[in-house]
């Protein structure tokens, strides 16, 4: 029997209480605070102020549209009512704006991050994620991580001028890692955030002990949590992988509508008015226990890891070496060239700040920008077409197998 649970009548009065007097939370971030690197650009009007500039601007960057054919969890299916990334980030949005807005949070802020929190994430989920960081760690040294990447699309490939909150906000919203507890970090500039990034590149551990520096970060970094836990159990009984009856329930519940609903009300019930975002040890303890059950039943699923490792991982591995040997000729008529290098060109077409020009980049970060950007579907046709011979290859479920 599903169990909702509902804010305490207390903190529902005191809520209401504040708001007849328009009470605004002092540890919101205000939108005169933003920071740009040029902050003489996106000046903001009464019709799109400071962080709503920083949502339109990520919503229309191409790679946004990529989010519709790239993996949440299930690849390989033809199945049109299986999350992908595009519903992800929403449902990310959508929970995490929810929670903004009680705390008196800036709501403009969390959707920016939300929505761009995952615009660096590779093909095939962390399967794809995983070996692309072996092959750009194997030629560089240097680590590849999709946090970091996010960073990188909207700040260092396409050009848009995003602010310093919402950046942080991407590159420390680390979904795979739960805290009890989330208190703001202090950052000052561009200068200290850049530090972070590229620590992220060249220490694999860094990314795991960030925290954004701002309440509508940390809301968005748990809400991550919160949007996939149930719903990637929601997919799994769909594909008709596993039984709801499989998961535990306890305090928390074992369906999407009950874990989203309980975790919204208990981090309300802990959070508001404070500088911190919290939840109860309870709470915080069946959060981490259902992380295992998905784990366990959900993505350490044996047939998908043996089509990643049997086919998706030399694919990536073959179109790697493939284009980084385009990179370093140069061809103008590569494939690289013409479907990557002048798809960021074309993109940064209208941008007035001088930027080192991106095909003199360094090779292998130009390829893994690349294999990074495209779909699961575009990955496969990238290598049908470069490889028409190729020994691997994907078969996908369909609708009526």
């Amino acid at each position: 029997m599903a169990e909702y649970h509902s804010l305490s009548n207390q903190l529902q009065e005191r809520i209401e209480s504040d708001r007849t007097v328009h009470w605004q939370n002092p540890y919101a971030c205000r939108d005169e605070d933003i920071v740009r690197r040029s902050m003489e650009h996106d000046r903001p009007v009464l019709w799109r102020p400071a962080f709503v500039r920083d949502t339109e601007k990520i919503m229309h960057i191409p790679y946004y549209n990529r989010y519709s054919d790239k993996t949440q969890v299930f690849s390989f299916y033809q199945n049109d009512d299986i999350s992908r990334r595009s519903l992800h980030v929403q449902l990310v949005s959508r929970i995490a704006r929810n929670i903004g807005a009680i705390l008196g949070l800036n709501e403009s802020l969390i959707e920016a991050v939300a929505l761009g929190h995952d615009i660096g994430h590779t093909p095939f989920g962390h399967a794809g994620e995983r070996i692309l960081n072996e092959l750009y760690h194997k030629h560089t040294g240097r680590y590849f991580c999709h946090n970091v990447h996010s960073v990188r699309v909207l700040d260092g490939i396409i050009h848009r001028n995003i602010s310093l909150q919402t950046l942080d906000g991407i590159l420390c919203h680390n979904g795979e890692l739960e805290l009890r507890e989330y208190r703001p970090c202090h950052l000052t500039d561009f200068e200290e955030f850049d530090q972070k990034v590229e620590q992220c590149c060249l220490d694999a551990t860094c990314i795991g002990e960030l925290v954004p520096c701002t309440l509508e970060g940390c809301v968005v970094r748990i809400c991550d949590i919160i949007a996939y836990l149930g719903k990637d159990r929601q997919d799994a009984v769909r594909l008709g992988a596993l039984q709801e009856e499989a998961f535990t329930g306890g305090v928390i519940g074992a369906s999407n509508a009950e874990i989203i609903n309980n975790f919204s009300v208990n981090i309300i019930e802990n959070s508001y008015g404070m500088p911190y975002l919290k939840m109860d040890e309870e709470y915080f303890e069946a959060l981490r226990s259902a992380k295992r059950e998905n784990y366990e039943m959900i993505y350490n699923n044996s047939e998908l890891n043996a089509l990643y490792e049997n086919e998706i991982r030399p694919m990536f591995y073959e179109l790697y070496e493939e284009f980084l040997h385009q990179a370093e000729c140069g061809d103008k008529n590569s494939i690289l060239y013409r479907h990557h290098i002048m798809y960021v060109k074309n993109n940064n077409r209208y941008i007035s700040t001088e930027y080192e020009p991106y095909e003199d980049q360094e090779p292998n970060q130009i390829v893994t920008d690349f294999l990074a950007s495209v779909t699961d579907d575009y990955f496969i046709e990238l290598y049908r077409h470069i490889f028409p011979k190729g020994r691997h290859e994907v078969k996908f479920k369909g609708y009526f197998d």
